[in-house]
């Protein structure tokens, strides 16, 4: 049986709501930021700068806009402000997640594991 849009919106809601509360717990300094282009939401992104480095908790593009180079130079963004204060960048990402490929091509390094995620991070200090 098929969700209506309703449902659809209730649900995804709901996931959003739960995903929140999840990184407000555990990222209490992270911010939320809603990702823009021409004033138009087209991501969001969570960021927590730490004394060492700054992890993003999550970032994610709506999908059509992916492939166009907007994560990249998001990223390159993200990377440049942590490393204009001498700090690395970090992300967990899926294993199996195609922006893998994004990451090691700016340079991040896998430096650990959390079950299904890869911690890679990216540090001015190695040259990356």
């Amino acid at each position: 049986m098929p969700w209506s849009d309703q449902e659809k919106s209730t649900f995804l809601e709901m996931q959003f709501r739960a995903q929140h509360a999840h990184y407000q717990a555990h990222y209490r300094t992270a911010e939320f930021l809603v990702v823009l282009r021409d004033s138009e939401p087209i991501g969001r992104l969570y960021l927590d700068r730490w004394a060492q480095e700054h992890r993003i908790v999550d970032i994610a593009l709506l999908p059509e806009h992916r492939g166009k180079g907007l994560g990249t130079a998001l990223m390159r963004d993200l990377i440049d402000e942590a490393a204009s204060v001498g700090k690395a960048t970090s992300v967990h990402v899926e294993k199996f997640n195609p922006a893998q490929h994004l990451y090691h091509r700016l340079g991040f390094v896998k430096v650990g594991e959390h079950g299904v995620y890869d911690l890679l991070r990216w540090s001015p200090s190695d040259g990356r």
